[in-house]
């Protein structure tokens, strides 16, 4: 089971960045989990929201502005009060992209697909990364301008016509969110050639059903925490 730090080790870190991404990996993750936008200015950027203000404070979305102008404004976690600065997707390839992990890369902006490919290849991500987006049509891009890239698909629990879709684009990956995971479903998804990666993994109880489930990864916010409980 891969242990994807969800954008780093987000409970104790600002989301995102160098040092979420270095705690997770020092709290046993052998997994990375991180989200693609492009700045105004075309640099690609790891960030989440749709907009700044719960991270950052700040008005406004990654496309509103230059990488340069982003470099002014801090990340923080809330809970611990650390604080950290947007990366660059260039300089996370850089500097985890030689290491030994699975890596998961979340498309969150349209029309980025080739420009992400292009710059992981130059990294030799390409054997040890599933790309994912909530947007199917991504998805769809992505395997048309890079088709060597395993793609998952992150879904909601009333998504439509799954497999159909699945079948299409020949998907690789199935990420239901994990609430609506059973024995059963992974059962199922791996009897048709699909593995299985649980989202939305919020809590320890959770993340216990989903070890229960035998999934074959999950995204946690507390790597250490799923670390441990391999372990025993």
């Amino acid at each position: 089971m891969i242990n994807y730090a969800h954008r780093g080790a987000s409970e104790y870190y600002p989301e995102n960045t160098l040092s979420a991404f270095y705690a997770g990996l020092d709290m046993g993750a052998d997994g990375i989990e991180t989200d693609v936008r492009k700045t105004r200015d075309g640099v690609l950027v790891l960030f989440h929201d749709g907009d700044l203000m719960r991270v950052t404070g700040e008005s406004g979305a990654i496309a509103d502005y230059t990488f340069a102008e982003l470099q002014q404004f801090t990340v923080k976690n809330a809970a611990t009060g650390r604080e950290d600065k947007i990366i660059d997707f260039e300089t996370f390839l850089r500097l985890f992209g030689w290491r030994k992990l699975h890596f998961a890369i979340e498309l969150k902006d349209t029309g980025i697909e080739e420009e992400a490919a292009q710059m992981m290849d130059r990294f030799g991500l390409c054997g040890k990364t599933i790309v994912t987006s909530f947007h199917f049509d991504n998805l769809r891009r992505m395997r048309k301008a890079a088709p060597a890239y395993k793609l998952g698909y992150l879904y909601k629990p009333d998504e439509m016509d799954l497999l159909g879709k699945a079948q299409e684009i020949h998907l690789e990956q199935l990420c239901p969110k994990a609430e609506i995971i059973t024995p059963a479903m992974v059962a199922d998804f791996k009897a048709m050639g699909y593995s299985v990666r649980a989202w939305g993994v919020k809590d320890e109880a959770l993340m216990q059903r989903m070890i229960h489930c035998r999934v074959d990864g999950m995204t946690v916010n507390f790597p250490d925490k799923l670390h441990k409980a391999l372990q025993e």
